[in-house]
């Protein structure tokens, strides 16, 4: 799918009075609806550096990134935009937005430490061959998310941290980590 049709998800499940699991659960439901409003601040604030504008149409050769995702997850809300406007900025860059949760279940392919973390990135070239994949979040989050976890620190104080965490860097290290892949 693409984003618009990504984003027309979060609008059926918001709007359904029976939503379909998970999103039946509260609390599902509700990390849907904060991560709309996450997505939505990120395409209207998000800046993309010059010099990686530059490095992606610099790209001469076709590439597809596949973007495996869910609505619920609170990481894609800060990085789906992200790789969603790089991916826009060349024309040789398609994309295609999968459900982790939904056939044809590729997240199977690209487990992080044997676990379906999302969100990821798979760029593979014109003849389907994988060049690289990506995620399920850039190394300054995944450290917080590490010392966090060495603190025993409850859910809802790693989530503010994190949170907090995306909000200070901007996008900053997922763009830095891509263009170092892409090179």
């Amino acid at each position: 799918m693409q984003y618009n049709e990504y984003k027309d998800l979060f609008e059926e499940i918001m709007n359904n009075p029976n939503p379909p699991a998970p999103y039946n659960d509260a609390m599902y439901f509700e990390y849907t609806k904060l991560n709309k409003s996450r997505m939505n601040r990120w395409d209207k604030q998000m800046e993309l550096k010059d010099s990686l504008v530059h490095q992606l149409k610099q790209i001469d050769t076709t590439q597809h990134w596949i973007i495996i995702t869910e609505p619920w997850c609170g990481d894609a809300a800060h990085i789906v935009p992200f790789l969603v406007r790089m991916a826009s900025v060349n024309l040789k860059i398609t994309y295609d937005l999968l459900l982790r949760d939904t056939p044809p279940f590729l997240i199977d392919q690209y487990l992080t430490n044997g676990t379906k973390s999302i969100p990821k990135l798979i760029v593979r070239n014109a003849e389907g061959t994988d060049l690289f994949s990506w995620g399920p979040r850039p190394a300054g989050a995944q450290q917080l998310m590490t010392d966090m976890k060495k603190a025993q620190a409850d859910f809802e104080s790693t989530k503010v941290a994190l949170q907090n965490w995306y909000n200070a860097n901007k996008g900053k290290e997922i763009c830095a980590e891509i263009a170092e892949l892409l090179k």
